[in-house]
C-alpha cells in the first residue's frame, strides 16, 4: 500500500504556469496548495497561445524560500536565463543580458548605483506636487464624466496616472507620453490575445520574443533622441541626468527600456489592483476614506494583496536543495510574489485585507540586490493618488466585472467600473 490506512493522501501538484489562470484571478487555493505540501514543485511549460514549450521550471511559492532565493544571485542568477519564465531566443539573450534586471552583482552594483545618483528620494520627493495635481485634475474629469455615476478607471484614471508621473521623472515630454504606453502594453502584455497587438514572427516562424532587439528600435531610437536633447538642454530629471553619464555602448538605451516599462507598469498595475482590493473589502474602503488608518500603511497592504509582478525567474548556478527538493545547476527557479504574500507562516489571515498590518514583510518590490529601485517613487504615486480619491470620490465600488491580463508575470488589470459619484466619506 503507498499510504497507511485512514493517512491524508497528498494533493497532486496543480498548475501555475498557463498565462490564461490568471485571468480568472490569482489563483490562491492553488498556492496553498503548492505551499503546504509541495513548496519547491516542478511545473510542465507546454506551448501556450502559441508561444512554444520550453523545458519546465521549479515554482517556490514560501515566504522564507522566495525571500532566500532572491536574496541568493551567487547561487540563483539573473543573468544565466534572464527573469522571465519563458526562455529567450538564444540569438536574443546576450542583448537582454544587458539590463540591469538581467544581471548579476557585481556587474548589476555598478549599474544600479548609476541610476540611484539620479533617481534620489530628494528628487523623487520633489515631485509630489505635480502628481498630487495630475491625482486631482484625472479624479475631476473622470467624475464629470461619469455615466450613471460609474467610470472605467483604467483607460480614465490610472494608464494616464502612471504615464504622466513617469513622463514627469523621466522628462519625457507631455505629448510623446501615449509612446511609452505603446511600448510597455506590447512588452508586458504580449501573452495577452487582446491586450497586445498580434506578435511578429521570426524567419523560423517563430514569435519573436518582446524583447528582441528586433522590436526595440524605435524605442531605441527615441531614447537616444531625447538624451541629444537633454544634453544641450539639461533639466532637474532622470534622462538628463543619465544622459550626461558616462555610460558603455547600448547602456542608456537599456536604462530608457528599463524605466519605461518597469516605471509605467508598476503603477500601472498597482493602482487599479489596490483600488479592486478596495472594492472588494468595502470595511477596509470605508476605513481609508474615514481616515481611521495611515495611507502609507494602507498602501502597503494593498501592495501585498495586489502585488504588480506575479513571478520573477532565476537560473540555478550549482546543484543545491531547497526545500528538500534537489535542483539542478542549469534549472529555472520561480519565485511566485503573491503566494509568498498569502503564506500563513508570515501572515496572519493573509486572505484579509488589514490596513493596518504591521508588520509587513510582502516581497511585492522583491528583496535582496533587485529589490525595485523605484519603490519609493511608487509608493509616493500611490499614497497620493489614495489621498485624492478619497478626498474627491466615494469608497470604491464595482459596477462591472473587472478584466485582468493574460500573463504569468504582470498582475494587470485591464477594466475596472468603479462607481465615482456619491456620498464622499
Amino acid at each position: 500500500m503507498d499510504h497507511a490506512a485512514g493517512a491524508p493522501s497528498v494533493p497532486a501538484v496543480p498548475d501555475v504556469f498557463d498565462p490564461r489562470t490568471y485571468a480568472a484571478g490569482i489563483p490562491h487555493a492553488r498556492y496553498r496548495i503548492l505551499r503546504d505540501h509541495h513548496p519547491v514543485a516542478w511545473q510542465a511549460e507546454p506551448e501556450v497561445l502559441g508561444w512554444p514549450a520550453g523545458p519546465g521550471f521549479w515554482a517556490v511559492t514560501r515566504h522564507a524560500d522566495v525571500v532566500r532565493v532572491l536574496r541568493d544571485h551567487a547561487g540563483y542568477s539573473s543573468h544565466l536565463g534572464a527573469t522571465q519564465i519563458r526562455d529567450p531566443a538564444p540569438a536574443d539573450l546576450p542583448f537582454i543580458r544587458r539590463t540591469m534586471l538581467n544581471q548579476d552583482p557585481p556587474d548589476h552594483g555598478r549599474l544600479r548605483r548609476m541610476l540611484a545618483r539620479a533617481f534620489t528620494p530628494a528628487r523623487v520627493d520633489a515631485f509630489e506636487g505635480r502628481v498630487r495635481e495630475r491625482a486631482r485634475g484625472l479624479l475631476a474629469a473622470a467624475r464629470d464624466a461619469a455615466v450613471d455615476g460609474s467610470v472605467e478607471v483604467v483607460g480614465a484614471i490610472t494608464d494616464e496616472y502612471a504615464l504622466l508621473g513617469l513622463a514627469d521623472l523621466m522628462g519625457v515630454p507631455a505629448a510623446d507620453r501615449g509612446l511609452l504606453l505603446e511600448w510597455t502594453v506590447r512588452i508586458i502584455g504580449y501573452q495577452d490575445p487582446e491586450d497586445a497587438p498580434p506578435p511578429r514572427l521570426g524567419p523560423d516562424g517563430v514569435p519573436l520574443d518582446p524583447r528582441s532587439p528586433a522590436l526595440l528600435g524605435e524605442m531605441f531610437d527615441y531614447a537616444r533622441e531625447l538624451a541629444a536633447v537633454k544634453r544641450a538642454r539639461p533639466a532637474d530629471d532622470l534622462m538628463s541626468v543619465l544622459a550626461r553619464a558616462e555610460l558603455a555602448e547600448g547602456e542608456l538605451e537599456m536604462f530608457f527600456f528599463l524605466l519605461t516599462v518597469a516605471g509605467n507598469d508598476t503603477v500601472r498595475s498597482a493602482a487599479p489592483g489596490g483600488l479592486l482590493a478596495l472594492a472588494r473589502a468595502p470595511d477596509a474602503g470605508r476605513q481609508l476614506t474615514a481616515g481611521l488608518v495611515p495611507v502609507d500603511r494602507a498602501v502597503d497592504e494593498l501592495l501585498r494583496v495586489h502585488p504588480p509582478v506575479l513571478s520573477f525567474r532565476r537560473t540555478a548556478t550549482r546543484d543545491v536543495v531547497l526545500a528538500g527538493r534537489r535542483i539542478r545547476a542549469g534549472d529555472k527557479v520561480v519565485v511566485f510574489h503573491a503566494a509568498a504574500n498569502h503564506d500563513e507562516r508570515v501572515f496572519v489571515d493573509p486572505g484579509r485585507t488589514d490596513l493596518g498590518r504591521s508588520p509587513n514583510p510582502h516581497v511585492s518590490f522583491g528583496d535582496g540586490p533587485h529589490v525595485c529601485l523605484g519603490a519609493h517613487f511608487a509608493r509616493l504615486q500611490l499614497r497620493v493618488l489614495h489621498e485624492e480619491w478619497r478626498a474627491a470620490l466615494p469608497p470604491p465600488e464595482l459596477t462591472g466585472e473587472p478584466k485582468r491580463l493574460v500573463s504569468n508575470f504582470i498582475n494587470g488589470i485591464t477594466r475596472l467600473p468603479l462607481r465615482v459619484s456619491g456620498r464622499c466619506g
